[in-house]
């Protein structure tokens, strides 16, 4: 059953997402001696990640990862890992060797097999449910369309093969229509998911979200059991959610 945690505004959300991610990081570091998070961009989990970069997390042994990438260099204002590195990376000081960013800049097709060549080779299969590397958390945001990473609705990403683990997108709706993204079987075979939301625009997403799982609202075929939703109380205006 999905968790769902409603707080006053944005900060708090944020501040409740860093609280929510450093624990599970450091549980799954516990349990298996290293730690594998990916990150998705927006405002919301950039301030999640200025907030964990000015905590005092211990990022040993911390594999960073990335759900998605628009194909652009790594210094492109949006780029993914750009955000990332500004808000986190560089300021908590985390080795390069421990980040691992999709290379946009060599197009979705070879850029997603590159990636799912080297999550293949790092991260620990799933013993069950095709056996796709299990990435410990995942930090999701959700479109006004409901999509997350970047599965659109309605796409036929959401349609690919249960073994694929990263995918080459060539018609975003969103520009740059080229991008690339995990796929739908690797969000859910992380062992968890933490889904983040803010603002009124989302709260129709969110509601339809909740509801019945269909490929029209992506971020419904989550593993539900596996999900965690943080939101503000804007987003939380849809009339579902309580």
């Amino acid at each position: 059953m999905t968790r769902l945690t409603t707080c006053p505004d944005a900060e708090a959300v944020a501040a409740r997402a860093a609280a929510v991610v450093q624990r599970h990081l450091e549980r799954a570091r516990a349990e298996r001696g290293s730690a594998h998070i990916a990150l998705s961009g927006g405002t919301t989990p950039g301030r999640t990640y200025e907030l964990l970069a000015a905590g005092e997390a211990d990022w040993r042994g911390i594999e960073v990862w990335f759900a998605d990438e628009r194909c652009v260099g790594p210094e492109d204002p949006e780029s993914n890992y750009r955000l990332a590195s500004e808000t986190l990376l560089a300021r908590a000081a985390i080795p390069p060797s421990q980040v691992h960013r999709m290379e946009g800049e060599l197009g979705p097709e070879e850029g997603a097999r590159r990636y799912a060549g080297e999550l293949a080779e790092r991260v620990e299969r799933e013993t069950a449910g095709g056996g796709l590397p299990a990435l410990d958390l995942v930090v999701l945001g959700i479109g006004p369309d409901g999509h997350i990473a970047s599965l659109f609705p309605g796409a036929p990403a959401l349609e690919a093969d249960e073994r694929a683990v990263c995918l080459g997108v060539t018609d975003s709706p969103k520009r740059p229509p080229q991008r690339i993204t995990l796929s739908l079987g690797m969000l859910r075979a992380a062992r968890a998911c933490i889904l983040l939301a803010t603002g009124p625009g989302k709260a129709d997403a969110v509601s339809a979200m909740l509801g019945e799982p269909s490929g029209h609202v992506p971020a419904s075929l989550l593993r539900r059991g596996r999900l965690t939703v943080i939101l503000d109380d804007r987003a939380a205006s849809g009339g579902t959610v309580s």
